[in-house]
């Protein structure tokens, strides 16, 4: 099995901290040898030393203080002692002299001990000589009922009166100890050298899978999820522990590239699944759907397309940061361009002169060619213009201004999530545009393509709501072909409705966009002039009159002309109800009929005398 690095680390201070232990042990076992030692030979040296005094005082005693020196020799010839001496006192040379063989105070220690007496202790320790441990114990006058030093010595109770010095030979004691010593020693490292070995082969497995499972983690940490742990050089429990990390890693590996593949169908950003780490890479992604779908479902709930284009404006300004751009329709039918959401103003003359992201369906960035798009006002700047198709017959283009080429450079970024956003929005548009192009038919008058009545009755509100509101006249004009049951007896139900296609041809080129013509019943036309006044109602129903009476109408092999009679009011002056001033205008019509056709009628309030209780 390969040692890992942690597994070399976990035993190198391993056996760091027994070596550690082991000095620390050897040093204390040596010192305690050593102070075992020291406490034995100077029990033993206060031992003799007592002897001596005790022997001195009897031979004192017996007065045999002549005879001592056998006693002394003999006390010499114990084992381990080196070294005997007495020293006396002053007091004591004074009175009776240096005694036999000079005993008076051979060195600065017996003159201490003599004159404080106290006991002083010296150890000469020698590793490869001789070594001596020395005791020096004072000799202190007493006085009791067997022994009274003050009837021999002229001396105070309690003066020392000399000192008894042994020095005691302690090579065999050191020897002892350095042997135990390095017994000791030898058993303690052979002892950490079996525990080492042991520890860290029971370790080393545990490290090893603890090695292995780190640097799986620390790939999958980064992002790679396809390394996994060998399972065949632990352990049994370890063993079993690769193979549910293992497992796990194998079914976090497969979930995520599932979840991946499976939710990157919706989006359009497939170069980000190489650039971050598939964790970060999912949530992103379920972040960007999810925010998705709260956009598809707010304009799901939006009243008109108008409303749609708003909601991706938002997103552009608060999500996305882009400031300046436009919003263009297309309708491929009618090849016209609008613009449906304004944010800047175009650069460009694509309204006049036709757009190249339209006309090519390719993607315009200004980066690809200098002054790649030739309807641009101005030269320079950074720019695109996106095409997207909505239906065969519709699409939206995006133009996208930047102020600089970095601000260029990551709105390229933010293409795919633009993408995403008019791919929600598609269904919306689709189906909101449908719908309008099915109120449109609904409002629509099949033949002549004029607005029908139902469309007049959902704009009524609407109608008036702007006059009240901004104090707006409309001028109403009820329009009817003269004798034209006689044109079907005489033609046919065809020519009749060539008639009724003449009649509202002249009405649309004989008044504004901002006009409403409708076609009210039959050979009945209602026109709402939008602000305007009594001289300009009447002004235009004479012009509508004078034009359609010149028209020529083809029936039955021959050509005709027709008239046309019309009866007017005006909307509030003539009264405060939108559809009273409509019968007010079918009155003035029926007026114009009763005095010969063929004329302008407006209304007046003579016109309802006869009628009273009818209106």
């Amino acid at each position: 099995m390969e040692i890992s690095d942690t597994s070399k680390k976990v035993t190198i201070a391993l056996t760091l901290i027994m070596l550690f232990m082991f000095i620390g042990l050897f040093v204390e076992t040596t010192i305690s040898f050593r102070n075992y030692g020291l406490e034995s030979v100077e029990s033993k040296a206060k031992v003799v030393a007592e002897t001596v005094k005790h022997g001195l005082t009897a031979h004192m005693v017996n007065g045999i203080m002549d005879r001592r020196k056998f006693f002394l020799e003999q006390i010499k010839n114990l084992p381990e002692v080196e070294k005997i001496w007495i020293a006396r006192s002053d007091s004591v040379i004074e009175q009776y002299g240096k005694g036999l063989n000079g005993e008076s105070a051979k060195d600065k220690i017996d003159e201490y001990v003599i004159k404080n007496g106290v006991i002083r202790k010296e150890i000469n320790e020698n590793v490869f000589s001789k070594s001596s441990f020395r005791i020096t114990i004072p000799y202190i006058a007493e006085k009791g009922e067997t022994i009274d030093c003050t009837t021999c010595h002229n001396v105070q109770v309690g003066e020392p009166i000399g000192a008894i010095t042994i020095v005691m030979n302690i090579d065999d004691i050191k020897q002892a100890g350095i042997r135990n010593v390095i017994i000791s020693g030898s058993l303690g490292l052979f002892v950490i050298i079996i525990v080492v070995f042991f520890v860290s082969h029971i370790i080393r497995p545990y490290v090893n899978i603890f090695s292995a499972i780190k640097e799986t983690m620390q790939k999958a940490n980064s992002g790679d999820y396809t390394h996994r742990i060998d399972d065949n050089h632990f352990f049994s429990e370890a063993n079993e522990v690769a193979r549910w990390i293992n497992t796990l890693l194998d079914k976090l590996n497969s979930t995520i590239n599932e979840i991946d593949s499976k939710v990157q169908l919706f989006l359009h950003d497939k170069k980000s699944k190489q650039e971050a780490e598939p964790l970060i890479r999912v949530r992103d992604t379920v972040d960007r759907l999810s925010e998705l779908y709260k956009f598809r479902k707010t304009i799901e709930l939006d009243g008109n397309i108008f409303d749609v284009y708003n909601r991706l404006s938002t997103v552009f300004i608060h999500k996305l940061r882009i400031t300046h751009f436009n919003i263009l329709e297309t309708d491929n039918t009618s090849k016209g361009l609008k613009i449906v959401s304004e944010n800047g103003g175009l650069k460009c003359n694509a309204l006049s002169m036709g757009c190249r992201a339209n006309t090519t369906s390719s993607l315009v960035d200004s980066s690809q060619f200098y002054n790649i798009c030739p309807m641009r006002h101005q030269d320079g700047g950074f720019y695109f213009c996106i095409p997207y198709s909505i239906s065969n017959d519709l699409g939206i283009i995006i133009n996208i201004e930047s102020q600089n080429d970095s601000e260029h450079r990551r709105i390229r970024q933010l293409l795919p999530v633009i993408q995403d956003y008019v791919e929600a929005i598609k269904p919306e548009i689709f189906s909101k545009k449908l719908m309008k192009t099915l109120e449109e038919s609904a409002q629509r008058d099949p033949l002549t393509g004029l607005y029908n009545r139902k469309y007049l009755e959902d704009s009524i509100s609407t109608i008036v709501s702007q006059s009240k509101r901004a104090n707006i006249s409309y001028g109403i004009l009820m329009c009817d072909i003269d004798f034209f049951k006689m044109i079907n007896d005489t033609y046919g139900h065809d020519v009749g409705d060539k008639a009724i296609r003449v009649i509202a041809e002249t009405l649309v080129e004989n008044t504004r966009e901002s006009d409403s013509v409708i076609r009210y019943g039959g050979e009945e036309f209602l026109v709402l002039l939008y602000n305007c006044d009594a001289e300009y109602v009447e002004k235009v129903a004479n012009k509508i009159r004078i034009k359609f009476s010149q028209k020529k109408i083809s029936g039955g092999g021959e050509t005709f002309s027709k008239t046309v009679s019309i009866g007017c009011s005006i909307f509030p002056q003539h009264d405060k109800s939108f559809w009273k001033c409509i019968k007010f205008a079918d009155i003035a019509l029926y007026k114009a009929k009763e005095s010969g056709r063929n004329k302008v009628v407006v209304f007046n309030e003579e016109l309802l005398k006869g009628l009273e209780g009818k209106y």
